[in-house]
């Protein structure tokens, strides 16, 4: 059941880039096949690209309202940061967070 207030909070917090896809995945009928001749890339490369993207999307579900971390964590998922860092950053964050609190 979809909580009120959050139903397209999920989206909003994916890259533009990542939003476009998904559109395209839509107007595409769901065809990554179709996607693959879009984007002028293969069939396994938009599948890599839609398992990100499945990925961050089960992340914010995972985070809920926490945008800070579920933006690190996506950050991870696209190679941006070292999970490493992103765990420093995270628990930097909190501390903090507590501090304020």
């Amino acid at each position: 059941m979809l909580k009120e207030g959050r139903k397209m909070d999920w989206f909003i917090t994916l890259e533009p880039e990542d939003q476009e896809f998904i559109k395209q995945l839509v107007v595409a009928s769901g065809s990554l096949k179709q996607l693959a001749k879009i984007y002028e890339v293969s069939y396994p490369t938009v599948r890599m690209r839609l398992n990100k993207i499945i990925q961050k999307i089960g992340l914010h579900d995972q985070q809920g309202d926490d945008v800070f971390v579920t933006k690190v964590m996506q950050m991870v998922i696209d190679e941006k940061v070292s999970l490493s860092v992103a765990k420093e950053l995270i628990q930097v964050y909190k501390e903090e967070k507590k501090k304020d609190v």
